[in-house]
This record gives structure tokens, sequence and C-alpha cells, in this order.
């Protein structure tokens, strides 16, 4: 029962890192950047939940809320941020993402203190187990495991089924040319950040629903991470990003239960990522591209 109880643990986990690995990994794939800002767009969702539920205490108006505040973020820091460096190197864009990041984490800082604070979206005595049989586990995780699972699908059978997703696929293939097919690109472009950032919301929402500890810093090493397993999946690729977080979920819940690996969780992430690019630089399920001249 056990290893049952490790393995659904582990896919709940690998699930909020592959909804936040979905939003690295469609950015990058459409925009061809990395927006190291997403991280810090969960902990401005955690915040929103913070504010909702100490005014309501509904944790479903909260979530709806922060999903709408992370949209609204995310997209005006395309607007403003990135879309004038649209054609600049990527090492500028990158150290403006690196500076939205401490920006935002400065700014709740100064609003909220580095005191943490506590998020308890399912009340201060959480949400109790289900029981089947032996086997004994907490709500939290099954909600996780299977809002993640609906999400991800949901998000497939939208890129590969509607207008918009078809339009994502093109211009992450040739912006050029779907341009001159006549997408709006720039249009894609935002859509692709409102998504990521909503994904981001209901990230923060399941790791407060495990963890209710708050901070300026609460989506800084869960970002990395989540870009860790987008990497290892083949960035640029939505199953990949899927399969890398499901991964580093799995390796990060069963190096806690192994008796002395603990410690050295994060460390055996970043070797695991080593041994992938190593193996294969492209990642699991990612593509080598042509770069057109």
């Amino acid at each position: 029962m056990e290893i049952i109880e490790t393995i659904i643990n582990g896919l709940s986990l690998g699930g909020t890192y592959a909804m936040i690995a979905l939003g690295y990994t469609m950015v990058y794939g459409i925009a061809k950047m990395l927006n190291f800002a997403h991280g810090d767009i969960i902990m401005v969702g955690g915040y929103t939940l913070f504010v909702t539920l100490s005014g309501m205490g509904r944790p479903i108006v909260g979530l709806a809320l922060a999903v709408l505040v992370c949209v609204l973020l995310g997209v005006s820091v395309e607007k403003v941020a990135y879309k004038p460096l649209r054609g600049a190197s990527p090492l500028a864009v990158l150290i403006t993402a690196i500076g939205v990041s401490y920006l935002l984490q400065s700014l709740a800082q100064i609003i909220f203190t580095s005191a943490p604070r506590m998020v308890y979206v399912g009340g201060q005595d959480g949400l109790g187990y289900v029981v089947i049989g032996d086997l004994k586990i907490q709500k939290h995780i099954l909600i996780t495991l299977v809002c993640s699972v609906i999400i991800m699908v949901v998000l497939s059978l939208f890129v590969k089924y509607t207008k918009i997703g078809r339009a994502m696929i093109a211009v992450s293939e040739d912006k050029g040319a779907a341009q001159l097919m006549g997408i709006n690109v720039n249009m894609i472009i935002t859509i692709t950040f409102a998504i990521g950032s909503a994904l981001a919301a209901f990230a923060g929402f399941f790791m407060l629903m495990k963890s209710p500890s708050l901070t300026n810093t609460l989506g800084a090493m869960p970002g990395i991470k989540a870009f860790t397993a987008a990497v290892i999946g083949g960035i640029g690729s939505l199953p990949g990003a899927m399969l890398g977080g499901l991964f580093i979920g799995m390796i990060e819940t069963i190096a806690q239960v192994v008796p002395g690996m603990g410690a050295y969780t994060v460390a055996i992430e970043f070797l695991v990522l080593i041994v992938v690019l190593l193996v294969r630089p492209t990642g699991i399920l990612g593509k080598k591209r042509r770069e057109k001249v």
C-alpha cells in the first residue's frame, strides 16, 4: 500500500509541475523566449488567494480571482516588458525576464512583507482523507491529480482541434509563414501568455492546498523545477512538458521516502537533467529544429 501511496503522491506533485512546465514550454515554443518570471506569477496568484480567503473565505472564488489576476498580469508583462524586445537578442529578453521576476518578488515583499502568510485553502484542519480499503490518501492529493489530468487533457484538445490551437502550432513552426497566412502572431503570443498564466494560478492553488505557507518566493523553486521538467521532456513540446513534470514529481516523491536521500532531492533532479541532456540533448520528446538563415 505504501508503494501505491507513493505513486499517487508522485503523480499528484508531478501534475502540479506539469502545469507550470506547460506555461514555460508554450511560451518558448511560440514566442521563442524563456519567461523566468513565470514562477512568480504563481506567487501573485497565491497572494490573490490569501486576500480573497481573508475577506470571503471561499476557495473557489479565490481560485477564480487568482486565475483572472494572473492572466491580466501575464498579458500585461508580455505587452510591457517582452513585446518591445520581440526582435532583440535572446540574452536581452532573458535578462528582462529575470528582472521582471525580481520586480514581482520585491513588490510582493513591500506589500505583504517577507513574513510567511498562512493560506488554508481547505480550512485549518485540511480537507481530510479518502479511505479505500487499506489505502488512505489525502483529499488534496486526489483533487490535484484529477484536476491536473483534466486540465492537461483539455489543453491538449484545445491546441489540437481549435482554430486558435492550430494557429499556435503554425506560429511555433514558422512565425513568418504563419503571418503571411493571415494569422495575428501578436494575438497568438498574448493568448499563449494568458493560458500559461492561468495554469500558474491553478498550480499555486494546488501548492497551497498541500502546504499553506505563502511567501514572496513561493514560485521560485517550483518554477525552476518545472523548467527542468520542460527541458527533460523537450522544451516546446506539450506532451514533453507533461511527461517531464510527472517524471520530476515521481523522482522527488521517491527520493523523499527513501532513507537518506531526502536531503539530496534537488541534486538528484538536476543530475537526472544532466544525464538526459547528455543522452538526448533535445529532451525525451523534443525534436531537432533547423534554423533558417
